[in-house]
């Protein structure tokens, strides 16, 4: 899977998922500020809600475009095996039950999972436990990451 096409279809998600929550974020404005909204008592809160899902959708919005920005601005390097893992590496594990999974560490937009070629990707950031253990990491090496009270190992398979 070439990492480009990845690049791509983030990006091309993030821009789909930024027009949904700005629609969203001006239904719930046009809701909030409406005249019909207006509290007639203090038990009265329809304005009032609406007016925070109104905040939490803007702030929702511009998440999703820092996270487009910085996609737009990631310039997708070739790994190299004398640095080790880094933001923009594709990489394939495999827990010790052999279950396989891809990820593709990203500046932004941990947990957006797609797929590319019938094969699942999920985004995680440098910010995430599995993250943080990859960072310097290469092909061959194993990354344990504590979830909960377990300890989960994985070995890294591949990294491009």
């Amino acid at each position: 899977m070439a990492k480009t096409e990845l690049l791509g279809l983030i990006t091309a998600t993030l821009a789909r998922n930024l027009d949904i929550a700005q629609r969203a974020a001006q239904t719930a404005y046009e809701t909030a500020t409406h005249e019909e909204n207006v509290a007639e008592n203090k038990y009265d809160t329809l304005g009032l809600e609406a007016s925070y899902l109104a905040t939490g959708q803007a702030r929702r919005t511009e998440e999703i475009r820092q996270a487009l920005l910085k996609y737009q601005g990631l310039a997708l390097r070739d790994y190299d095996a004398a640095v080790g893992i880094q933001v923009g590496a594709l990489i394939d594990l495999e827990n010790t039950r052999g279950e396989r999974q891809q990820v593709f560490l990203g500046p932004d937009a941990a947990g957006l999972t797609l797929t590319l070629d019938g094969t699942v990707v999920t985004v995680i950031t440098p910010l995430a436990p599995l993250g943080m253990a990859l960072l310097g990491k290469f092909a061959g090496d194993e990354v344990s990451v504590r979830i909960g009270n377990s300890l989960q190992h994985s070995e890294i398979l591949r990294v491009s």
